[in-house]
């Protein structure tokens, strides 16, 4: 499968293919694994406002867009810093959806490598993210991609793992 990556635009045809993308992923995780915090699908004006205000990186392939991801400096809700390293320039993974058809291809673990890559440049010393604790979640992909378990937590009532990356980005993580 050849993949090519680049940022998602505000048009209507991405955020769209976003929003559809992101509908797939919560109601393939609800047929696999019932209800839960993981099955509530995006807007358009969310999709829209992730694209505008982020870095919203979008992996495609013959069918469109493949897979996605976004990137931003501003702290989901759900995190808690005081479970991650110390650096002045942390980044936040978050909404990472691969196409159900095709997930266990690569295309997750491509998007992270390209994640790592835009991150360095941004530049910015450290990717965060966070992870149902429950069989829905992604937690054990992330670790074998090279993210650490930083810590756990409820957020509103659901389990959470956090994960991060150190990055070689200039100014390192503070010791």
């Amino acid at each position: 499968m050849t993949l090519t990556f680049d940022f998602a635009t505000d048009t209507d045809t991405d955020i769209a293919a976003l929003t559809a993308l992101h509908s797939a992923v919560a109601g393939h995780l609800t047929r696999e694994y019932g209800d839960g915090p993981w099955s509530s699908s995006a807007s358009e004006t969310s999709v829209r406002r992730g694209v505008t205000t982020s870095k919203v990186i979008v992996a495609r392939d013959a069918d469109g867009i493949a897979g996605t991801l976004r990137l931003t400096p501003r702290k989901p809700l759900s995190i808690d810093r005081t479970c991650f390293t110390r650096v002045d320039r942390p980044l936040y993974l978050v909404d990472m959806a691969v196409r159900p058809s095709i997930q266990r291809s690569g295309v997750g673990r491509s998007l992270l490598s390209e994640a790592v890559r835009v991150a360095i440049a941004w530049p910015a010393q450290a990717l965060r993210l966070d992870a149902y604790d429950a069989a829905a979640g992604a937690g054990g992909f992330y670790a074998t991609c090279g993210f650490r378990e930083a810590g756990r937590a409820a957020y509103r009532k659901v389990p959470l793992i956090y994960y991060e990356r150190l990055l070689d980005a200039p100014g390192g993580p503070k010791t």
